[in-house]
């Protein structure tokens, strides 16, 4: 009976997402992937035809993941009466989160990625370019319900301020070891949204 590889290659993405978080894309090298994963080189190479293979599926599969926490947060929203109350209820899903999503990983792979100009430049960035597109199209739907007046840039600027302050929160946390920065600049940005709301 054939074994199921599926198992193998997430094992060894979730190894490899770690580690690039924690180190960076340039530091992480296959030996160290291969060994953190519990794997073999003939196994890595069945799955993945080299390093930039690898980040390839690491930023598809972290993007898919954003996404889906998007959906999720979306739901709660829709569970709101009024639109203010929609924006109020997808942030709080966020804002409620942060203490889990901070316990699950120390910072983004987004800004691991992002960093580093060779996967730039290979176009492994283009997944999170379209993530962040959707978040700012998606969120940004809930803000102009909320305030249809409100011009597209401004809108456009305050969604996008959503995703500044995780990755800001990312990096506060990790330069003072306090993961309740995350859960801090959430609740900060919230409130922000309450007053532009009014």
């Amino acid at each position: 009976m054939p074994r199921n590889g599926s198992q193998t290659r997430e094992r060894i993405l979730a190894t490899a997402e770690t580690l690039v978080i924690e180190n960076g894309f340039a530091a992480t090298s296959l030996d160290q992937v291969i060994a953190a994963s519990h794997s073999s080189k003939g196994a890595f190479f069945h799955h993945f035809d080299g390093k930039q293979a690898l980040a390839d599926a690491l930023v598809e599969r972290y993007a898919a993941g954003d996404l889906a926490h998007l959906e999720r947060a979306l739901a709660a929203a829709g569970r709101s009466r009024t639109p203010a109350g929609r924006v109020t209820a997808f942030l709080r899903y966020f804002e409620n989160d942060a203490d889990s999503l901070m316990a699950e990983q120390s910072s983004c792979l987004y800004a691991s990625v992002l960093v580093e100009r060779q996967l730039l430049d290979s176009g492994t960035g283009q997944p999170i370019r379209s993530a962040i597109e959707e978040w700012r199209r998606r969120y940004g739907e809930l803000l102009r319900d909320a305030r249809p007046r409100a011009a597209q840039e401004e809108i456009d600027d305050l969604a996008d301020h959503l995703f500044a302050t995780f990755e800001g929160a990312f990096l506060l946390a990790r330069s003072t070891g306090d993961p309740g920065h995350m859960r801090r600049q959430l609740r900060t940005y919230r409130r922000l949204v309450q007053r532009w709301m009014g």
